[in-house]
């Protein structure tokens, strides 16, 4: 005679929930996707690499222009506005339905962009070319940041970095392209660089090709959420703080790099192509920096990573404005790598804070450290016209010191980190 089958449930036993760390522990032991990481990351690396050619020329335009500190502050903002007013919108878009084609076709926003910025010859145009380039960012960006972690195999700080050091190598690019090839050949060589908004294309495509079939698995994985995990309240409070803390990040790192150039030739006399190659080790350490933080977060805990990264740096921000030639380039390193750790740690913190808005999050922050930096850009610009450069660097000097508000993030369960 059979026995009845009688349920946990009935007998009062704690029945098995499904939580993030059980997707987790699957992913890992299939391990990384390290192909479609190195895709999406070299994809990264294309995209910011195009990004950051508008900063790199605008000496270019300056001159050719007669353009004050203000009108370049509004190119920046035209560009980075765009990308913060609609990446939110995207990834709010794709969490309820992902469109897994949807990078490549946002990269030829890109792609028209920068040919429209080579022949550009009014500063309304300037701003409508910057405006495109700015769409395609706001696309590529909330997607691309959830494929990297679906390819993480459960290390998603890992998996970030990687992601991010496609993209901060790629902002590091910028200026050395422009020395080499858009300050010798002028404004219409913009137009050459298309070609790798074509390739990335090509690359996205295949991604999407990838990504199609893990579009249902994906949603089951993100609406867990692990028991022990901090209240509404407590999440509301933590995305406050992580938004507070990206700003001081990235308003540093903005008054780098869209006026280092100029504080270098003001105040030291070195030329143009100089300036942008000492702005090229800036953004190089930013690239390390980004890389590393990831997998020390994932060791010893993102809150650590963000309380090294951001107020670690405050010394060296501090001593950067008093400093000589060589002993600014050597700060810049110090402090590029330290303070860009944050970034990968920041981005995923959010994203465990809010397991089932992946897409949503990851748009928010981007669009923030965009929209940041583009507000950013445009009052110190206009600060800088009434002031100087080197008041500029010596008021941002303090921004660091936002970092303190770390002290309000939640402990986040060891199993998600």
């Amino acid at each position: 005679m059979n026995k009845p089958v009688v349920s946990k449930q009935a007998l009062g036993e704690p029945v098995p929930v499904p939580v993030p760390e059980l997707t987790a522990a699957k992913a890992a032991v299939a391990g990384p996707a390290y192909v479609v990481l190195a895709g999406i990351s070299f994809s990264h690396f294309l995209n910011d690499t195009m990004q950051s050619l508008i900063a790199s020329v605008y000496p270019i335009l300056k001159d050719n222009y007669a353009l004050d500190f203000a009108q370049i502050g509004m190119i920046t903002l035209a560009f980075q506005f765009t990308a913060s007013l609609l990446q939110p919108l995207v990834g709010h878009f794709t969490d309820k339905k992902a469109q897994p084609f949807s990078l490549a076709i946002g990269m030829g926003f890109t792609f028209f962009g920068l040919l429209l910025l080579s022949v550009a010859h009014t500063y309304g145009v300037i701003l409508i070319a910057a405006s495109l380039v700015g769409l395609g960012s706001a696309v590529f960006h909330p997607e691309s940041s959830r494929i990297a972690r679906l390819a993480s195999g459960g290390r998603y700080g890992f998996a970030q970095s990687v992601f991010q050091l496609g993209g901060s190598f790629g902002t590091s690019m910028g200026p050395v392209l422009a020395a080499l090839i858009v300050v010798p050949f002028g404004q219409p060589s913009i137009a050459w660089f298309s070609s790798i908004a074509f390739l990335a294309i090509v690359i996205l495509w295949r991604i999407g090709v990838w990504y199609k079939p893990q579009i249902s698995g994906r949603k089951a994985a993100a609406s867990a959420r692990h028991p022990d995990h901090p209240d509404q309240r407590r999440v509301r409070i933590a995305l406050i703080v992580l938004v507070a803390l990206l700003f001081s990040k990235q308003l540093y790192v903005s008054s780098l790099s869209s006026y280092y150039i100029f504080y270098l030739i003001d105040r030291f006399g070195v030329s143009t192509q100089a300036a942008q190659l000492y702005l090229f080790v800036f953004l190089a350490a930013n690239a390390a920096g980004a890389f590393i933080g990831g997998p020390l977060g994932d060791r010893f805990g993102r809150k650590y990573v963000i309380w090294f990264s951001i107020l670690g740096a405050l010394p060296f921000t501090l001593a950067l404005p008093y400093a000589g030639l060589f002993a600014s380039a050597v700060l810049t390193v110090v402090i590029g790598l330290i303070i860009s750790s944050a970034t990968s740690a920041i981005i995923v913190f959010a994203q465990e804070l809010m397991p089932h808005r992946f897409g949503m999050i990851s748009g928010v922050f981007f669009g923030v450290a965009f929209g940041i930096g583009g507000l950013g850009a445009a009052v110190l610009g206009k600060l800088a016209d009434h002031t100087s450069i080197a008041f500029v660097y010596q008021l941002c000097a303090f921004l660091p010191a936002i970092g303190l508000l770390a002290v309000f993030l939640p402990k986040m369960p060891k199993a998600v980190r």
